[in-house]
């Protein structure tokens, strides 16, 4: 982009819709975490490391607001939740791979993941 041209304000808004969507302490690793199927949330808090039970809730209800993913709950004793991405969560796959990619070739450099 060269110096003094204004953004095309339809881009800026989707890349702000973007943003928001994937924007978060966690909801990448949260993402990536369900790369491999569907979770139920002790055994996705587990595999996130220290993630609050809060932080968890909160990052994931805004990932299902966002069409991310998808919250089943069975009407089992006691009630069983899963989580799992919906087909616009796997429509990431090339960008995540591209920022596996990213992180192999360019990450850590001098500082902790």
């Amino acid at each position: 982009m060269s110096r003094g041209c204004t953004p095309d304000p339809a881009i800026l808004a989707d890349s702000r819709r973007a943003i928001h969507a994937l924007g978060g302490k966690w909801k990448l690793e949260i993402l990536f975490s369900l790369m491999n199927g569907a979770m139920r949330f002790g055994a996705l808090r587990r595999s996130l490391g220290s993630i609050t039970q809060h932080t968890l809730t909160t990052q994931l209800r805004e990932l299902e607001q966002d069409g991310l993913v998808l919250r089943t709950a069975f009407a089992e004793k006691p009630q069983r939740v899963e989580y799992e991405l919906t087909e616009a969560a796997y429509g990431l796959s090339p960008a995540f791979m591209e920022l596996l990619n990213w992180s192999r070739v360019y990450g850590p450099r001098g500082g902790s993941v």
